[in-house]
């Protein structure tokens, strides 16, 4: 549906190390985005074989410089209660597309979650849009630079049981200096 480019952080290397290798690997090859609900975000990770994961989880690499804001290369990972520490999947990611939200969202998600948001952080969300819920949760590892369109599109994709694509829409990685 077009080309995405991100950059991954350096401070967040077990993430970023561990994406390279899956990469150099070919493990992303032809692998569907299996997961997508507009306006939240597209998600993909197993390989074209169907494995869903590689059988090991990164060690949550949370940094609050990084957030949930439209284009967040994010790694994806089991829920709460069966992983207290917020490991991350060895292979699964998702790029958030998210939606504008408003001050009063925001200070309901604090109220909830007891995050705070930076006014830098703030004024991205209610401008360019993310989700906010996430932050302190997952580990961002990137961020899209460019191709926010091809986000938009592959969001918009009809979509059966789980959140499946009708047509399955599949991705190439390739690493850039």
């Amino acid at each position: 549906m077009g080309d995405i480019t991100a950059k991954l952080y350096n401070d967040t290397p077990l993430h970023r190390d561990n994406f390279i290798k899956l990469v150099k690997e070919g493990w992303y090859e032809e692998s569907p985005f299996h997961r997508v609900i507009e306006n939240f975000m597209i998600q993909g990770g197993g390989n074209k074989n169907g494995e869903q994961d590689p059988n090991y989880t990164v060690p949550a690499e949370f940094r609050s410089n990084h957030f949930h804001k439209k284009g967040a290369l994010s790694a994806a990972r089991m829920g709460d209660q069966v992983n207290p520490e917020k490991a991350s999947s060895g292979s699964q990611f998702y790029i958030v597309q998210g939606r504008i939200v408003d001050e009063r969202y925001l200070n309901a998600v604090t109220a909830q979650t007891d995050h705070i948001f930076s006014e830098e952080q703030k004024q991205v969300y209610k401008t360019i849009g993310g989700t906010p819920h996430l932050d302190g949760g997952y580990t961002v590892f990137g961020e899209v630079l460019d191709g926010f369109d091809v986000i938009d599109k592959i969001a918009a994709v009809k979509t059966g049981e789980g959140d499946v694509p009708i047509v399955p829409v599949t991705m190439t990685i390739e690493i850039l200096e």
